[in-house]
């Protein structure tokens, strides 16, 4: 329940809430996805990737397919206070990096069994967040540290019923750690840096994703992928030295939100192909952050609470790729992810936003067996300005912005 059984999980999944899509999902399942930001990502069956949003697509694989990729994440997430109702001057909020960078890696491989059955693995996450306050900050009641890694271990089968239709389901091992860390802040004598929650928990869930694809012709092909939710209960420990709470144990429970995607992709041409996508995500499963602890005497008490109360959300993209040479692919992408988050619920430990993406990239050919994907996303995030109050009545103001660039490259090799 520590931090160092996390370690293996971390390295595959450590980002930040407003890096990627919105909260603290995550879109960067792949690179060569990333390039047309991630546009038919169900329909498209560039690589073995395709075990992680439409398994379906297995079955247009006659060969046996490897995929493995990096994704670097460059987050620009900054703060500037503007108010407070307690003398602290505004000034005092200010902070201009509260996201990490990050490395996010993914694996995949995918194999015919025969004419009508594949089976593929994959190892990628699709949600993560991590945000980071300096020790002294002044509003640490709401800041502090707030830490949630997934990874998912995905199994899967694709049947193909005909030449136009087949159909694929998954099953997902998902590995969950979460920590919350919040100081006293500014209205005390004790220390800033004394810890008033100090949460830490990890748990394992199982979910279901189930892929169809239809090939309308040659050069149309429609598909949709939906992923279950996943029910997750951080079993961990809980302390909390401003209020003389030794460690105890604690929990935590929320639920992973479901997930589906559907995606057409069209061959105009020879060289020209355009895609494009719509993603909802069930949001609204994802209402708080409760940490529930178990006292010495066996009574249990609600010791950290903070309403979320998430929307459903929706994210839409469109994206091209074009045959530049013989080993040559371009490709280009724009989408527009919607944050869950609505304005009396802005958090800076979730400092979500609507963001516009901005994408390219391309494939080259080394040789008849292998090649590399390398993609390029600019994410530009909305100005929020909102109030949070902390647990002693202080007001807050924030103007938050949220903007990053993401950086990928993907090997592919056919066996």
């Amino acid at each position: 329940m520590k931090f160092t059984k996390t370690l293996i999980a971390a390295s595959l999944a450590f980002v930040s809430a407003d890096t990627f899509a919105a909260a603290f999902q995550l879109a960067e399942q792949n690179v060569s996805g990333l390039g047309r930001a991630y546009a038919g990502e169900a329909s498209v069956a560039d690589d073995a990737s395709v075990v992680a949003r439409n398994p379906a697509l297995m079955t247009l694989f006659k060969e046996k397919q490897l995929s493995v990729a990096a994704m670097a994440v460059i987050p620009d997430v900054s703060l500037e206070g503007t108010g407070t109702n307690n003398g602290i001057p505004a000034s005092a909020l200010n902070d201009d990096s509260i996201a990490p960078s990050a490395i996010i890696p993914a694996g995949y491989f995918t194999m015919p069994v025969n004419d009508k059955v594949s089976v593929g693995f994959g190892a990628f996450s699709n949600f993560g967040l991590a945000t980071e306050f300096n020790d002294d900050y002044v509003a640490g009641q709401i800041a502090g540290e707030t830490e949630i890694v997934t990874v998912n271990m995905n199994a899967s089968v694709a049947y193909k019923v005909s030449e136009q239709f087949s159909f694929g389901i998954g099953l997902n091992y998902i590995y969950a750690d979460a920590t919350i860390v919040r100081k006293v802040g500014v209205n005390t004598q004790i220390p800033f840096s004394t810890n008033v929650v100090d949460l830490e928990g990890d748990d394992t869930g199982y979910g279901l994703n189930v892929g169809l694809m239809y090939q309308l012709d040659e050069n149309s092909r429609f598909g949709f992928n939906y992923r279950t939710e996943t029910d997750i209960t951080f079993e961990g420990t809980f302390s909390s030295p401003a209020q003389s709470i030794p460690v105890l144990p604690g929990s935590v429970e929320i639920t992973l939100p479901a997930i589906a995607e559907f995606s057409g992709s069209h061959q105009l041409d020879e060289k020209l192909g355009v895609h494009y996508s719509v993603l909802w995500t069930g949001w609204s499963s994802f209402d708080s952050l409760e940490a529930q602890v178990t006292a010495p005497t066996g009574d249990k008490f609600i010791a950290f609470e903070k309403t979320e109360d998430f929307s459903d959300a929706m994210r839409y993209s469109v994206g091209a790729d074009y045959q530049y040479s013989e080993n040559l692919m371009l490709r280009a992408g724009f989408a527009f992810d919607e944050s869950p988050v609505s304005q009396q619920h802005l958090s800076i430990s979730i400092p979500d936003t609507d963001r516009f993406w901005f994408s390219f990239g391309g494939n080259y050919a080394i040789d008849q067996n292998s090649n590399v994907d390398l993609g390029v996303s600019v994410l530009r995030g909305k100005t929020q300005n909102f109030t949070e109050t902390d647990d002693s009545g202080s007001a807050w103001s924030f103007e938050s912005k949220g903007h990053a660039v993401l950086i990928g490259a993907q090997y592919n090799y056919t066996f």
